[in-house]
């Protein structure tokens, strides 16, 4: 199944942080900014001479080029243009594609920037009030981070118990030393991009566990750090696609914070939506990546986040977001995804055995169905419907499991008969297949086939049904099924 994807110019290099060392011994450009709106960046960089140069930022999780200057005889140039850009961590970026070094667009993208290519570290940015203060903050974070790492290092290579405790409390003094920092920059300048870009990072820090009326409150620690993961992030804020931390954190916030039961997902992904809504960049972002994320999911079940996104956000006007195929792409998935959801009746198949009779699926009485589509012909279902056959003689038969075998092809019926007899599949399934006319006459009504009712992009594509027929689980394993068989029948 195809998916969504962002395309991002991904370069093979480390971001390296601003040390505050002399500047670079070249005259910034003089050239008088030719426009009072959108961008104008002067630049010099040395000794690159008739040749572009790039800006590049962050965008989620890649990197993506967003501008570009030609460098003359005097390797000076201009990035210009009628808009500006957002916000956020950027870089200069060589003709060869390798970044020289970072700076903060900030919101009057007026200012001018010297550098040299053997000297990346000492580029110099003037004009621009956020990154003095970047640099600032760049020179600081450095020099602690470099001394926490001495610190670690001598911590693990400590031979004495006083050792160790003298150097984890000059740990905990130069990290709070360090928070401290970040919390002053935003507490002194709220209104600048840093402050913005260091809210975002923040991450809460554990309490303790408390104890109410003599009893201990475990769940608080992870009830006081989801709430306040995100205090004072603003999600329609754009700029924070244009940083390499928060896509990060969105992703850690799921996996630890947020239960991976449908019904929990749908809730945050809602908020985070609604919330970014008026996000110009950031809206259509979280949606790809979301619908993404749900449409093939990791976990049983929550492609049912998938349908909730597309009744509630698609089909109510977002796929004009989309091009032509993709939107394509997600009507067709969840129109398959819709009449199969954990919970929900199995969608009707009334199909032809091998003799030619009709066996309807909702005829069969069984506390448990597995219903197995599959094709003579692929190389998985040699392998897995012998193996689920297996289980069935061990376990499932006694257990009273029916199975409901449909070959997906109506044309490869000659090579169907042919492995249930080569193979000795057991004579209680009920091996059916849908004919030529019956699919003819699906298809002349306008009908969805039970490809689509049931999803089927891959063989073999596997169902379990109670004894309702309603869906229990889908796209397991045989162990996992033949686990959920197990814990099922001791609770009925």
């Amino acid at each position: 199944m195809r998916r969504l994807l962002l395309t991002a110019v991904n370069f093979a290099l480390v971001l390296g942080i601003w040390a505050q060392k002399k500047a670079v011994p070249q005259k910034p450009a003089v050239t008088k900014p030719t426009v009072t709106k959108g961008r104008n960046i002067n630049i010099t960089l040395t000794p690159l001479k008739n040749c572009k140069v790039y800006l590049a930022s962050y965008y989620g999780q890649g990197r993506v080029l967003v501008d570009s200057a030609y460098l003359d005889e005097k390797s000076q140039g201009v990035f210009r243009g009628p808009n500006k850009l957002t916000g956020g961590i950027y870089f200069v970026v060589s003709p060869q594609y390798t970044i020289q070094f970072d700076l903060l667009m900030d919101d009057q993208q007026q200012f001018t920037i010297t550098g040299d290519t053997a000297l990346k570290e000492n580029a110099l940015i003037t004009g621009s009030a956020e990154n003095d203060l970047y640099k600032k903050y760049a020179a600081y974070t450095g020099s602690k981070s470099a001394s926490l790492a001495q610190l670690e290092n001598a911590y693990k290579a400590a031979t004495t118990s006083a050792d160790s405790a003298r150097l984890r409390d000059e740990i905990l003094k130069t990290d709070k030393e360090l928070q401290d920092y970040r919390e002053g920059i935003i507490k002194k300048n709220p209104a600048s991009l840093l402050a913005t870009l260091l809210t975002a990072m923040k991450r809460p820090t554990v309490p303790a566990i408390p104890v109410v009326n003599g009893k201990s409150d475990s769940t608080y620690p992870y009830r006081f750090v989801k709430e306040h993961f995100w205090d004072d992030v603003l999600f329609n804020d754009d700029r924070l696609l244009r940083t390499p931390f928060f896509e990060k954190k969105l992703d850690d916030y799921f996996k630890t914070l947020v239960s991976p039961e449908p019904d929990s997902v749908i809730k945050e992904v809602n908020y985070f939506l609604l919330m970014a809504r008026t996000g110009k960049e950031i809206y259509p972002y979280l949606l790809t990546k979301f619908t993404n994320k749900y449409m093939n999911p990791e976990f049983m079940g929550q492609d049912k986040v998938f349908v909730f996104l597309f009744e509630n956000f698609y089909a109510k006007g977002d796929t004009m977001l989309l091009n032509p195929a993709s939107r394509k792409v997600i009507i067709e998935r969840a129109y398959s995804l819709m009449a199969n959801q954990l919970g929900q009746p199995a969608p009707f198949l009334d199909l032809t055995d091998t003799t030619g009779r009709t066996v309807p699926l909702y005829g069969i009485k069984a506390p448990f169905t597995v219903v197995a589509f599959w094709d003579p012909n692929c190389g998985h279902c040699k392998e897995e419907i012998p193996k689920m056959d297996s289980l069935y003689r061990a376990k499932w038969k006694k257990y009273g499991v029916a199975v409901y075998s449909v070959n997906i092809y109506e044309n490869e019926v000659a090579s169907w008969k042919h492995f249930i007899q080569d193979k000795k599949l057991s004579p209680e399934w009920v091996q059916v297949y849908e004919t030529k006319a019956t699919k003819q006459a699906v298809e002349k009504a306008g009908k969805a086939n039970f490809r689509q009712l049931y999803d089927i992009y891959k063989t073999p594509t596997i169902y379990l049904l109670d004894k309702d027929k309603r869906i229990i689980a889908k796209q397991l394993s045989l162990e996992q099924f033949d686990d959920l068989i197990e814990a099922k029948r001791k609770t009925l």
